[in-house]
């Protein structure tokens, strides 16, 4: 009996996944998959590279009752994810699962609102997948309904939780509790999950997650066992040039680069293109084909170093991105899972690197000591990269 079978999955969608040489659920999946499939909501948190897409879609997309009476009122499954990049990825994971049966709905921004509003009406999808913004715009204009909800999964809770995305999630999370209430009481399932799920991202979901169980994996496993932690000291004026001898050195195969801010990651991407390294940006202010296109020279191999922002890359899942570099470090413990998590994925293994002054390594020193990580000190030393001597003691 194929693993999935034994918590759960049906025949039809094993062998679609062992197409894609999937066979065995890892640890998050056979924690969440039984629960949802019994219709139990569920907040579950893993570490990145995990396996909570699937977590969430196998149950969902197997949930669908088989056939429909002919009316559409609005989807049965949907998805709310905070990032352009990240729906497109969960759409096309659904659409893989779905087979011959149909394809997912992708409602986010910066499409067309009338060809999203001809697609709700001629596709009549039964999975939609978008983004807290263009849903909730779509249901105040009439157009999207969730009346026939059963299945609600909130990707990346955590972010659609925080500043940025709070409000908009806040009222889409009302708007769904009202209409499942008259559509559909009580048969909503509803799935949460990040690799840092807070308590504060509760309180700001509690429409509806009250009766929500917490499911736990070790979310720092992979950060220990499969990605290796480096430290590269440079001042802050030089770190871009710093990078750029680091890739020299390391010739690494596919590498994401982090920045704090937009305007630090298109400098980044015109000082190594000046050095002939092949990078591409994503980040704010960019339109939906220059973002489009710099994944796909970074996806392909065109581009060998994407530098990204943080938002921009939330949940990107790129298959073997070898090294994670940050050109800033917060305080932040999730903000460093999220980052280092987008390496060592799929079972592979990978190298997080931080390239930062002097506070910046102290900011490490205290992220070591928090997620349990060991991080070895490297300097960039004659076109190698090297383990720093140690300092000879006071006399």
């Amino acid at each position: 009996m194929n693993d999935f079978e034994s918590i759960g999955i049906l025949p039809v969608f094993t062998k679609r996944l062992a197409l894609r040489s999937i066979t065995r659920p890892t640890a998050v999946q056979r924690l969440a998959i039984p629960p949802l499939l019994e219709g139990k909501s569920a907040v579950f948190r893993s570490a990145t590279g995990t396996g909570k897409t699937l977590a969430f879609l196998l149950p969902a997309i197997q949930g669908l009752p088989q056939g429909r009476d002919g009316s559409y009122r609005g989807p049965e499954v949907l998805v709310c994810a905070p990032t352009l990049e990240l729906c497109s990825q969960i759409k096309n994971e659904a659409d893989l699962l779905l087979g011959p049966d149909g394809t997912a709905g992708l409602l986010i921004g910066s499409v067309s609102l009338n060809r999203q509003i001809e697609g709700l009406r001629k596709g009549k999808p039964r999975i939609a997948v978008g983004n807290p913004g263009r849903l909730l715009l779509l249901a105040k204009m009439g157009r999207l309904s969730f009346r026939d909800l059963r299945f609600l999964v909130l990707d990346e809770a955590d972010r659609l939780t925080a500043p940025e995305c709070r409000e908009e999630t806040a009222e889409l999370s009302r708007a769904i509790a009202r209409e499942t209430a008259r559509g559909n009481p009580g048969s909503l399932t509803v799935a949460a999950c990040s690799a840092t799920v807070s308590p504060r991202t509760g309180e700001h979901l509690r429409p509806l997650l009250d009766e929500a169980a917490l499911l736990e994996t070790d979310e720092q496993e992979i950060l220990r066992e499969r990605i290796e932690h480096w430290a590269i000291f440079s001042e802050g004026r030089r770190k871009a040039k710093t990078l750029a001898s680091f890739l020299a050195a390391a010739k690494p195969k596919k590498t994401l680069v982090f920045t704090g801010r937009a305007y630090d990651a298109g400098k980044t991407v015109t000082t190594l293109q000046q050095r002939k390294i092949a990078a591409a940006g994503l980040f704010s202010g960019m339109d939906k084909g220059e973002r489009k296109a710099a994944l796909e020279r970074f996806r392909t191999g065109k581009a060998d170093v994407l530098v990204s922002s943080d938002l921009a890359a939330r949940g990107l899942d790129i298959p073997g991105i070898s090294h994670v570099v940050a050109l800033d470090l917060s305080e932040s413990p999730e903000a460093y899972i999220h980052r280092a998590g987008r390496t060592g994925r799929a079972g592979n293994r990978g190298i997080m690197v931080c390239i930062g002054d002097e506070i910046e390594m102290r900011r490490l020193a205290a992220l070591e000591k928090k997620l349990g990580i060991t991080v070895y000190p490297k300097e960039l030393y004659g076109g190698r990269i090297c383990v720093p001597e140690p300092e000879d003691p006071p006399a």
